[in-house]
């Protein structure tokens, strides 16, 4: 008599779960060199140091280039601790195992001088590493004559040895050197001139240092804005928020500064020409001129403060109000000349002449009286009557 069972739990053939289960597992994919799997092998098979250091030592033979096995590695912790399987406290453990077991070299971090900062702290592979994962030709020097292992029997170098890790901090302390020679400097140079006067309005030095590259990123200057706007700014309750505000806004406040720009040199042209006329009337003061066409005598007060135009056709001068710039450019064009005595002679001539054939010279200058007739004697008499009879009667 049989006792087994056909069907027990287990046995057969696979339940499609399981299948879909199985098909669900990854692996790496990738394909080491031969000289590279050899060395991660190597390391994952030497029994005298911990199992911790054996997993580090292996990701650093899959890491490091086979062709210069002493060169830097450049892994990052993240790397190593993913290839070892290991956390970042057990990472540093098992690197002072190796390098207490003379198998790798932490050199210390190099030094950014203008920065002040630390740099990166590359590991090296030792010349026994290297020998011993084969990634250069082993050498009887390498070799335990004595029997003890590499662990117990290698030289702990104090220069390139780093101290433990903090048990409070997984990438241990960082130290600086806080020396103000050597920090870096976070602004270049000092504030320009005319944004100095934002300091009294309770800007730091910063704060205008983030507005000059915020007013960048709007497309303006920070100094077209302050200028523009200097005397509402000053008034502002809140100058810094409305110091924003103004950087965003759609106004173009470079077009503003260089119309402003152009008024002002031009009111200074203006105030350099009037300045310029009166220079010259003054050095002409006293001075008689006459124009191209001798039509028109200009004599200029003692103090050359006052200018008086005479015509051919009138007698009497005209004072003449702001005459200085446009006499100096006269004078400057060509247009007037000094006038000689000859000049004054003719144009007097000339003026004598144009006033007597203006004025009315054909006929009697007064009307004679008309003649008395009959009837005119006789309507005198009517009203000299008409006005005693009136008289008597009141």
């Amino acid at each position: 008599m049989s006792i087994a069972q056909h069907f027990v739990a287990g046995e057969g053939e696979a339940h499609p779960e399981d299948s879909a289960a199985l098909s669900a597992f990854r692996c790496d994919s990738t394909n080491l060199p031969w000289i590279v799997f050899r060395a991660a092998f190597r390391a994952a098979h030497i029994e005298q140091i911990p199992p911790r250091a054996r997993a580090v030592l292996s990701a650093l033979a899959r890491t490091v280039d086979a062709s210069k096995p002493f060169a830097a590695i450049f892994a990052r912790r993240e790397l190593l601790t993913g290839r070892a399987l290991q956390s970042m406290r057990t990472l540093y453990r098992s690197l002072d195992d190796l390098e207490v077991a003379g198998l790798i070299e932490r050199r210390p971090q190099a030094r950014y001088v203008d920065a002040g900062l630390f740099g990166r702290a590359y590991l090296h592979l030792t010349e026994h590493a290297a020998a011993l994962l084969g990634l250069i030709e082993h050498s009887p020097a390498h070799e335990n004559e004595s029997g003890r292992t590499p662990f117990s029997t290698a030289p702990v170098s104090a220069q390139h040895s780093l101290a433990v890790p903090s048990a409070n901090v997984a990438d241990g302390g960082i130290y600086k050197d806080l020396s103000p020679s050597v920090l870096q400097k976070r602004q270049p140079g000092h504030l320009p001139a005319d944004l100095q006067r934002l300091r009294a309005l309770g800007f730091f030095d910063f704060l205008i240092f983030k507005l000059m590259r915020e007013a960048r990123e709007h497309g303006k200057r920070l100094s077209d804005v302050v200028e523009a706007t200097w005397d509402h700014l000053k008034c502002a309750k809140a100058p810094i928020n409305y110091l924003r505000s103004l950087l965003r806004s759609p106004v173009d406040f470079a077009l503003l500064m260089r119309r402003r720009i152009d008024k002002h040199h031009a009111e200074q042209a203006r105030a350099q020409q009037r300045a310029n006329a009166q220079a010259v009337a003054r050095q002409h003061a006293g001075c008689t001129f006459i124009d191209t066409n001798d039509e028109r005598q200009f004599v200029i007060g003692a103090d050359g403060d006052s200018l008086t135009i005479f015509n051919l056709t009138e007698r009497i001068g005209r004072q003449a109000a702001g005459w200085a710039p446009s006499f100096s450019a006269a004078l400057a064009s060509g247009k007037i000349r000094p006038a000689t005595a000859l000049d004054l002679e003719r144009f007097a001539r000339a003026q004598q002449k144009t006033v007597d054939k203006a004025s009315p010279c054909a006929g009697p200058l007064a009307h004679t009286k008309p003649p008395v007739t009959g009837t005119v004697r006789e309507h005198i008499a009517g009203l000299r009557r008409l006005l005693k009879v009136r008289g008597v009667g009141a």
